[in-house]
C-alpha cells in the first residue's frame, strides 16, 4: 500500500524530538505516512514555509498560532495548534562577565529560584541586552512575565545564540535547548535558569498546520497527530532517551554531540564551563501528565499577553486564541488512540501545585504541577 507524502518543518532543537522520532522510529510509516522533515534556519523562516505551503506541518512555537489569529506578523491565513509536543525545554543563559557580576551580588546559581535570579540581576545595576529566538515565542512570554516589559531584546536564531553572546552582541539570552548548553560547552555563557523555573509546565512547542488544510484533509490530520502522539509517548520511556539522543545528534537534525542532548533528556544540566551540574527535573516534558493536551486556557493566557503588548482588545484576543488550540481535534483523533482526556478543555493555569489525579472525560487523569514562579493563577473565560 502506498504511503501518503507529508512534509513537516522543524528547527534543530531537543523539543523537535517528536517529529524526528515519528519518522525515524516508524510511527509515521505505521500510520501510512511518508514523512519528510525539512530543517529551517529560523522561526520566521519556518513560519513562512508553513503559511505559504512549502511544508504541510511544523514543530512550531506555541504563540505563533495565537499571533496569527490576532493578525500579528503580517502574514495571511490561520494556523491551528493540533496538540502540544513539549513543555519547557527553554534555558536562560548569561555571559561570563554578567555571571561574575551576579556572583558579586551573592547569587549562588541554584538553577531553580526565578525570584532570587531576578533580584540578583537588578542588584548588578546593569541593563542586559537579551536575545530571544522570536517575538512570538514562549521564551519571550516567560522572559516578560519574569522581568517585566521594560527590557531590551533582540531576535537571534537559536543555533546562533552562542555566537551572539561570544561576540558581545547580547549579554543574556533565552533559547530552546541544546543551544544554551552548547554556549556553556563553548565557554562563553553560564546557565541561569530553566524555563520551568518561571512557569512549571509552559507549552513550548505545538504540532501546527494551516487551518484550511486541517479542514480539507481530516484523514491526513488524524494520521499525523497519532504518529506524533505515539512518538511523544515513546519519548516518555526512560530507556529510549539514549537512542533518541543518538538519532537527534545526526548532522541533518541537530548536529550536536549526543552526550549534550542525552544530559538534557535525563535532566542533568551542566551550568558553567567549570562543569558544575544541576538537577533539572522535567526541564523538558513530552508526554506525562497530559503534556500533549492543547489546553484552551493556555491559548487564552498567550492571547491576553500578546494583546496587552500590542494594544489589541484583550477580550476579543482571548476568544480568537481559544479557537486555534484544537482540543476538539485532540479528543476526536487521540481519544480513540488511548490519550488521556481531561474533563474540560480549560483549567486554572498555575493552580496545580502537586502532581495528582483530576477529573477526566472517563475516570481520572494525572496532571503535573504547573505553578508560576510568583504563585499567580490565570483564570480562563470558559471551557
Amino acid at each position: 500500500m502506498s504511503r501518503r507524502a507529508i512534509r513537516a518543518g522543524f528547527l534543530p532543537l531537543v523539543d523537535a524530538a517528536p517529529l524526528i522520532v515519528a519518522r525515524e522510529i516508524g510511527f509515521a510509516e505505521e500510520e501510512g505516512l511518508d514523512l519528510s522533515l525539512i530543517r529551517a534556519p529560523s522561526w520566521s523562516g519556518l513560519r513562512d514555509l508553513l503559511v505559504f505551503g512549502q511544508v504541510d506541518a511544523a514543530s512550531m512555537l506555541s504563540p505563533v498560532p495565537v499571533a496569527s489569529a490576532l493578525g500579528l506578523g503580517g502574514l495571511p491565513g490561520r494556523i491551528d495548534a493540533l496538540m502540544v509536543t513539549s513543555l519547557g525545554g527553554e534555558a536562560f543563559a548569561v555571559s561570563r562577565p554578567l555571571a561574575a557580576a551576579l556572583r558579586d551580588t551573592g547569587y549562588v546559581f541554584d538553577f531553580r529560584d526565578a525570584t532570587a535570579a531576578a533580584r540578583a540581576l537588578r542588584a548588578t545595576g546593569l541593563a542586559p541586552r537579551i536575545g530571544i529566538p522570536f517575538p512570538f515565542s514562549m521564551h519571550a512570554e516567560l522572559l516578560y512575565r519574569w522581568l517585566g516589559e521594560d527590557i531590551t531584546v533582540q531576535t537571534v536564531p537559536p543555533p546562533l545564540m552562542a555566537d551572539a553572546i561570544a561576540a558581545g552582541e547580547v549579554d543574556m539570552f533565552t533559547v530552546g535547548e541544546p543551544w544554551g548548553s552548547v554556549a556553556v560547552e563553548r565557554g562563553v555563557a553560564e546557565l541561569l535558569l530553566p524555563g520551568p523555573a518561571i512557569w512549571r509546565a509552559a507549552p513550548d512547542k505545538v504540532l501546527a498546520m494551516r487551518h484550511d488544510q486541517v479542514t480539507a484533509d481530516s484523514d491526513l490530520t488524524g494520521r499525523l497527530m497519532r504518529a506524533v502522539w505515539r512518538a511523544c509517548r515513546w519519548m516518555a520511556q526512560w530507556e529510549n532517551r539514549l537512542t533518541a539522543s543518538e538519532i537527534m545528534a545526526r548532522p541533518h537534525y541537530l548536529d550536536v554531540a549526543a552526550e549534550i542532548i542525552e544530559r538534557i533528556l535525563t535532566n542533568r544540566v551542566v551550568i558553567n564551563p567549570d562543569g558544575d551540574e544541576r538537577d533539572a527535573d522535567r526541564i523538558v516534558e513530552f508526554f506525562d501528565g497530559t503534556a500533549t493536551f492543547p489546553w484552551r486556557s493556555q491559548a487564552e493566557w498567550i492571547g491576553e499577553r500578546l494583546a496587552a503588548r500590542h494594544g489589541l482588545d484583550v477580550v476579543a484576543a482571548r476568544v480568537a486564541a481559544r479557537a486555534v488550540f484544537r482540543s476538539d481535534l485532540y479528543r476526536n483523533y487521540l481519544g480513540p488512540a488511548g490519550a488521556d482526556l481531561p474533563a474540560a478543555s480549560s483549567r486554572l493555569e498555575g493552580a496545580v501545585t502537586e502532581q495528582g489525579l483530576h477529573p477526566a472525560a472517563a475516570g481520572k487523569v494525572i496532571l503535573l504541577p504547573d505553578p508560576f514562579f510568583d504563585g499567580a493563577v490565570f483564570h480562563p473565560s470558559g471551557d
